[in-house]
């Protein structure tokens, strides 16, 4: 095995373990932070540093009038509608129950696909797959619903996770249905930055902000390791996993990441986890799995770079 392959490995495992424990660092973050106020920071912060360093290292022109169109249109869908309405569902649900509905993007992309696309190009398979994946999310949901102590505003909470979900899965037919020539980095740091300040204004108008002051120094540090691990380390790992592992490998990171977030989170805030849990967890990433590998295997994937 060579340098390089065991350098995407350990990149791969860093992504796949960061990006788990993100979700358990934003239920942190949103306990201490209301949830618009708290990913308007971290996107701030992540944004700000991408678009500096692509801008001042590498030298890249500000976006044209036609690629900050394309760029808004995408921070609404990726950053604020995804990003932003997952982070809010954190305040009613499990954050292994919003990382795994936020797993079914592929799934709900094939959806969009047959429905409003009239792509017929799908195989047995790909429905098996819709099935597993749409089956084991029940199970999680339902073992959380109506099985122990339910939280208050937990419906709520798992419709904000779907709505964030589906907008995602926009987000990424969108982008695999348009080009636009700028770099898909330097074009994910102008998504945060751009989304911070929309989503910075849903917090003012919706009156659910706080003085910076108030901030505690655990929201602190839950928001430096969204920032840090979850949006830098993760990210440039992530990259260098793409560049040295093939496709089937790389993109294990989607699957491992929600199994990370609910182990994570049972630990460290004593979420329930018990093996329904988990076995419905499993056979909803199988799911996905066979999509996407359906999907590959006619030539019509559609993909989206992480939500981080």
């Amino acid at each position: 095995m060579n340098q390089k392959r065991t350098g995407g490995y350990i990149a791969l495992s860093i992504t796949s373990i960061v990006w788990g424990t993100t979700w358990v660092a934003s239920k942190i973050a949103v306990s201490k932070i209301p949830a618009f106020q708290m990913a308007s920071i971290r996107q701030f912060l992540a944004g700000l540093s991408f678009v500096l360093f692509f801008m001042l290292y590498k030298k890249m022109k500000w976006p044209t009038a036609k690629q900050f169109a394309f760029l808004l249109i995408l921070s609404i869908l990726m950053f604020v509608g995804a990003n932003g309405l997952s982070t809010w569902s954190l305040d009613y649900i499990p954050t292994g129950l919003s990382c795994l509905i936020g797993a079914l993007y592929p799934l709900s992309v094939v959806l969009i696909e047959m429905i409003f696309f009239k792509n017929r190009n799908l195989s047995i398979l790909t429905f098996v797959g819709l099935l597993l994946g749409i089956g084991g999310t029940f199970i999680v949901f339902y073992e959380n619903a109506f099985h122990g102590v339910r939280p208050e505003g937990f419906f709520f909470g798992v419709f904000l996770s779907f709505i964030a979900m589906l907008t995602w899965s926009i987000g990424s037919i969108i982008i695999a249905k348009n080009t636009i020539k700028i770099n898909p980095y330097y074009s994910i740091g102008w998504q945060m930055l751009i989304s911070s300040g929309l989503l910075y204004l849903v917090a003012l108008v919706s009156g659910k902000n706080i003085p910076l002051a108030q901030v505690p120094g655990s929201g602190w540090m839950a928001v430096c390791y969204l920032v840090i691990a979850g949006s830098l380390i993760a990210y440039a790992a992530f990259v260098y996993s793409m560049k040295t592992l093939p496709p089937a490998l790389f993109s294990l990171y989607a699957y491992i990441n929600p199994l990370v977030a609910m182990v994570v989170a049972g630990i460290l805030l004593k979420e329930k986890l018990n093996l329904n849990i988990l076995w419905g967890a499993i056979v909803t990433l199988v799911g996905v799995f066979i999509v996407n590998y359906s999907i590959r295997k006619n030539k019509k994937a559609v993909m989206a770079e992480p939500e981080i």
